[in-house]
């Protein structure tokens, strides 16, 4: 089969790969019908994640058919069609009975990315995202093997396109989760910092839950426009404005937001001292997005994190945040949960997350996608891939 391969740092290739196989009795076969480039896949592209090696196949956003099934598969059958949860999970451990997919104890042979606690299990592996999370083989590719298919597949209604539920596999639960995380209700007010993807999916969602008044900071300006235009988003570009909690929180006639999102995560760009620090990895990630939701938000107001995060983090304002009360969520999404109830609302017209999508190409043009997507050329939101 073909399938998008990992070669390094911002070198990544189609190719012809083995056809997965069945191994254990509740794996899947899928054949993928869509497939996305993540933001989070970037970071993969730039060569920030460890433990990725020449040839693994990238991608955690897909969808498709069943194409072959093992013998103790109860939950799909051949023929069904299906989205897949980035999130491997067993659904009989620890954390899966409480619903933290996430954390899942059984199904990550890798050692997680926690330093300074090794005696820890790691946390569920995941599709395509180094070997710290399983090393488990993606979906930019024709076939998938799907392990644990009575826990993460969810059946599609045929009524429903592909575009419009693809992404029940990672952002849209994940922006609903930051959402969730965030308290937001009727009558909120949040500042999401990030228009990305997973920004505008959280936006959406923070609409749906109720949300007065939503603040997005971003500095590309077709981004915040989308927003703007979508989900009714009061934009704040940060290439002109140098301190975008400032704004927010004279807007809120000073007393700041009930919640900020950091959907922007370790690669926002910091200061000097934090570009050099990670330059030099004495620290994993730049603490700017975070600093600017610590600043931006209330007394007793939440923080919710839905970016990605590695390592140390310098200047993170902990005496302010205490001082403020504020309370920090995070975390990788429990998929499995949120998407029976996300597929619902799509299906009702209360969601529509195709709206992000500008860029549809082949399978054999991924690496141009990477390219595009990266470069943020040509307006580009989200790029979805067909084999």
């Amino acid at each position: 089969m073909k399938a998008l391969t990992y070669q390094g740092a911002h070198d990544v290739r189609v190719e012809n790969v083995p056809d997965p196989r069945l191994i254990e009795a509740d794996d899947i076969i899928l054949r993928v019908t869509a497939t996305a480039i993540c933001g989070s896949d970037l970071h993969i592209y730039h060569g920030k994640i460890p433990s990725m090696e020449d040839g693994d196949i990238l991608g955690h956003e897909f969808m498709g058919i069943v194409e072959e099934a093992g013998p103790e598969v109860t939950r799909v059958r051949p023929g069904d069609r299906v989205v897949i949860p980035f999130v491997i999970a067993c659904g009989h451990c620890f954390h899966c009975l409480l619903n933290e997919f996430a954390a899942c104890e059984t199904t990550n042979t890798g050692r997680g990315a926690i330093l300074n606690a090794k005696s820890i299990k790691p946390p569920a592996a995941l599709f395509g995202y180094s070997h710290l999370y399983g090393g488990v083989p993606g979906g930019q590719a024709e076939l998938v093997r799907v392990p644990k298919a009575n826990v993460g597949p969810l059946k599609v209604p045929d009524v429903l396109s592909d575009e419009q539920v693809l992404f029940l596999s990672d952002i849209l639960p994940t922006g609903y989760q930051a959402a969730r995380n965030a308290g937001i209700g009727p009558g909120s007010t949040v500042a999401i910092f990030g228009a990305g993807p997973v920004g505008c999916m959280a936006a959406a969602c923070a609409r749906m839950l109720g949300a007065e008044t939503v603040f997005m900071i971003d500095h590309h300006a077709y981004r915040l426009d989308f927003a703007s235009r979508t989900y009714g988003a009061i934009p704040i570009n940060f290439d002109e404005n140098e301190d975008p909690a400032a704004t927010i929180i004279e807007a809120t006639k000073g007393r700041g937001v009930d919640a900020s999102i950091d959907a922007v995560g370790f690669e926002a760009k910091g200061s000097a001292l934090e570009t050099m620090l990670t330059t030099v990895k004495l620290e994993g990630s730049s603490g700017k997005a975070l600093r600017q939701c610590i600043a931006a938000t209330r007394r007793g107001g939440i923080v919710s994190v839905p970016g990605v995060y590695a390592g140390f983090i310098h200047g993170f304002l902990f005496g302010d945040a205490f001082d403020k009360g504020l309370t920090f969520k995070m975390g990788q999404t429990h998929v499995q949960g949120l998407m029976p109830e996300l597929l619902e609302k799509i299906g009702e017209g209360r969601l529509a997350p195709e709206a992000i999508i500008t860029h549809r190409l082949k399978l054999a043009d991924a690496a141009k996608g990477y390219e595009i997507f990266d470069g943020r050329k040509e307006d580009c939101r989200k790029v979805v891939l067909t084999p």
